[in-house]
């Protein structure tokens, strides 16, 4: 009997067509899910324990974002757009924000400012940001809070 001599293992072609459809499904997936809203957000400001804080009900249209923070050596500065400011310097940065609003044939009145205070900050500093804002003709104000789930 004579024997049939192998030419090796069988070559084989896998398809990747699939998995790279699963993948880039995934991708978009992700991408659609994504939470933007987080992103204006800085890791360095940590929100103070409350047990009234709730998450808010609907996003806000074009949301301006303050948030308190003291910095190494105790100044609470407002982090805006990236930037650390004193806040008594934030007055010519919120007349900026006025005069976008206006050009956009919006009030001041009408948009809403996120302030986001750090635990740490005292609330005279929050208050004397919100007088700021109030006096540049800002009204709607949001505070942030994490909500204590310890109760």
């Amino acid at each position: 009997m004579a024997k049939r001599q192998s030419d090796g293992p069988a070559k084989t072609d896998i398809d990747m067509t699939p998995m790279i459809d699963v993948t880039f499904q995934l991708i978009t997936f992700f991408i659609f899910t994504l939470n933007f809203s987080n992103a204006v957000q800085d890791d360095r400001v940590q929100l103070p324990l409350s047990q009234l804080a709730k998450p808010a009900e609907a996003p806000a249209d074009d949301p301006i974002t303050l948030q308190l923070w003291p910095d190494k050596d105790g100044v609470t500065k407002v982090i805006y757009n990236g930037e650390a400011i004193r806040v008594p310097d934030m007055s010519g940065f919120l007349e900026q924000e006025k005069r976008v609003l206006i050009d956009a044939g919006k009030e001041p009145a009408d948009a809403k400012l996120i302030v986001r205070g750090d635990g740490r900050v005292k609330t005279g500093e929050v208050q004397e940001l919100i007088k700021i804002c109030q006096e540049k003709g800002f009204e709607n104000f949001v505070l942030r809070a994490q909500y204590d789930e310890r109760k």
